[in-house]
């Protein structure tokens, strides 16, 4: 009998922490699987997309963001485009259609940022620096480590590809 209120006790506490900490009911932490319901636990909301960006023999591994220009951006994916040189710092295309921006300044950029200048030009900086031009963020390269290499000083080619949802 010890030994089944002990169960019980902690069955109500497995219940009642899945309620306060996992913002799920009491319904949602069933026993024995303690599946989360599906109208409770979106995985798009906690994984973001996956991006390879690929400049010649360089693979680069990149998060996009979750917003509606992210989204839109993602929908032409794959995409490889010739991006021309700017400042010394980034690399910028011009899209041939507007995706949704909802510009901010960052203050700061990061070598490995992609973001959307006005509604429709593509911009991956390679260098960090301080900004008084607003953006809409798009994404971040995981690890912008030689980037600046590979995308050298003038014009490249660079594809962008989704690898996972």
């Amino acid at each position: 009998m010890h030994n089944v209120m002990k169960f019980s006790a902690g069955i109500i506490i497995f219940i009642l922490s899945m309620i306060v900490w996992g913002n799920c009911t009491a319904e949602d932490a069933s026993l024995p699987d303690n599946h989360v319901s599906d109208s409770t636990f979106q995985p798009s909301e906690l994984m973001k997309d996956t991006i390879a960006i690929i400049i010649g023999s360089n693979r680069f591994t990149g998060i996009l963001e979750s917003n509606a220009a992210a989204n839109e951006f993602k929908k032409m994916l794959p995409l490889t485009i010739r991006m021309r040189d700017l400042n010394s710092n980034e690399k910028f295309f011009d899209l041939s259609s507007n995706l949704p921006a909802n510009a901010s300044n960052p203050r700061n950029i990061n070598a490995g940022d992609l973001m959307l200048w006005g509604s429709n030009t593509l911009v991956l900086f390679y260098k960090t620096f301080n900004t008084t031009y607003s953006y809409t963020r798009l994404g971040k390269i995981e690890d912008p480590n030689g980037l600046s290499r590979a995308l050298g000083s003038g014009n490249v080619t660079v594809t962008f590809e989704l690898l996972s949802k």
